[in-house]
């Protein structure tokens, strides 16, 4: 052999395990970011179509902790006072067809309930500029502690604050809910942040409608039940929501109902010009809200099974954090001012697409009316003459 020839045989033989040796890391970055789920629910997920008409529901559900890494009582006041300040300066001019601003969806964490704080918010409450749910982070908790602090958030958030909805007069507050370090039903490998194996029969118990915990990814928690709207019966078992029954129109479901937001592979997105990005629907400081988001968000199409011409995205985020909400309450790009102009913009012309500014309240009510077969409910939901209180 020439002595050229082995320096070719040997640099192919180096290239050749480089590579290799590049295929397995980015199969083992897939991994960790649950990539894996997100391929096997694309493989056998039926494109449903539909051209008429759209109506596209949007929410932003916030995980808002306003003691984030703080122990500090003024500290906490100035993140909700900026929030109640500034965010509708921001969204006064911006309605849907139905003449609703986008209404921030806030998950307040029961263990940081303080009453003046919720007096705040439920000021921009009541001046149409949010709404309230339940969010909680436990840990090594039982059954009864579980039940005991739902209790007493719920019914301090209603009875104190005027918070939450009833479906009935006198029939007691209803509430949606959101886990803390996506940990539901005890859900963590490691068994941490939760401890309460039966946690989704608890919630049911208590009052809980839906649950818009998820998705998670890339967190090891991710169910595998991926941008679906569906309804889990496995209530007393860990991890019960990692399997359920798609909501259908004209059958009525029981069990607890979990809305889910898109996860998706954003080939348009890629990380270290490779990789495709995990779209999660998270916005936050390094990963704003853009067109191009909004444009896979409504790719992923979470939407009611055989009723295509409804999609529902559900965001998150965690507003009270000053990074985030130094982005999420500008005006410029990567705020929420530009993704709702935008959203107007482009899904709202009233042939093609119709936009819903909705609160996680009014997505469950509409999913509800569809799993009735309420062909009245669905007309005025669609019209927005069905304005609920």
């Amino acid at each position: 052999m020439w002595p050229g020839e082995a320096i070719a045989g040997a640099v192919a033989v180096v290239g050749l395990g480089a590579t290799i040796a590049l295929v397995r890391r980015a199969a083992h970055i897939l991994r960790e970011k649950n990539v894996d789920v997100i391929l096997r629910h694309d493989r056998r997920r039926a494109r449903e179509r539909w051209d008429g008409t759209r109506h596209l529901f949007v929410t932003v559900t916030d995980h808002f902790e306003p003691y984030w890494h703080n122990t500090d009582d003024a500290l906490a006041a100035e993140r909700v006072r900026r929030w109640c300040e500034v965010y509708p300066k921001r969204v006064e001019d911006l309605r849907d067809r139905g003449g609703r601003a986008p209404r921030h969806a806030i998950f307040y964490p029961a263990e940081e309930y303080r009453p003046e704080l919720l007096e705040t918010i439920a000021n921009l409450v009541r001046g149409g500029w949010a709404d309230v749910d339940v969010h909680l982070h436990h840990d090594d908790d039982t059954r009864d502690g579980l039940r005991e602090k739902l209790v007493a958030f719920r019914d301090a958030l209603h009875g104190r604050h005027g918070l939450l909805r009833e479906r009935r007069a006198g029939s007691g507050p209803v509430y949606a809910f959101i886990h803390g370090n996506w940990t539901l039903a005890n859900s963590h490998p490691d068994g941490r942040d939760c401890g309460v194996d039966d946690e989704l029969r608890v919630l049911v118990e208590t009052g809980c409608i839906a649950d818009f915990t998820y998705p998670s990814a890339p967190h090891p928690t991710q169910p595998p039940t991926i941008n679906r709207i569906y309804r889990t019966r496995d209530l007393d078992r860990r991890r019960g929501h990692h399997h359920g029954e798609d909501v259908v129109p004209g059958r009525p479901g029981d069990g607890l109902l979990v809305v889910t937001g898109p996860l998706a592979l954003n080939w348009r997105a890629r990380r270290r010009g490779i990789l495709p990005a995990v779209e999660n629907g998270d916005l936050t400081d390094i990963n704003p809200p853009t067109p191009a988001r909004a444009d896979c968000w409504v790719r992923t199409a979470v939407q009611i099974r055989g009723w295509p011409r409804w999609i529902i995205v559900k965001l998150y985020t965690h507003g009270a954090q000053e990074r985030n909400a130094r982005a999420l309450l500008g005006e410029g790009p990567g705020s929420l001012r530009a993704l709702y102009r935008d959203l107007l913009a482009r899904y709202d012309d009233g042939e093609r697409w119709i936009l819903h500014f909705s609160t996680p309240w009014e997505i469950v009510r509409a999913v509800e009316a569809v799993e009735r077969g309420d062909a009245e409910a669905v007309a005025a939901i669609e019209s927005f003459s069905q304005l609920t209180p």
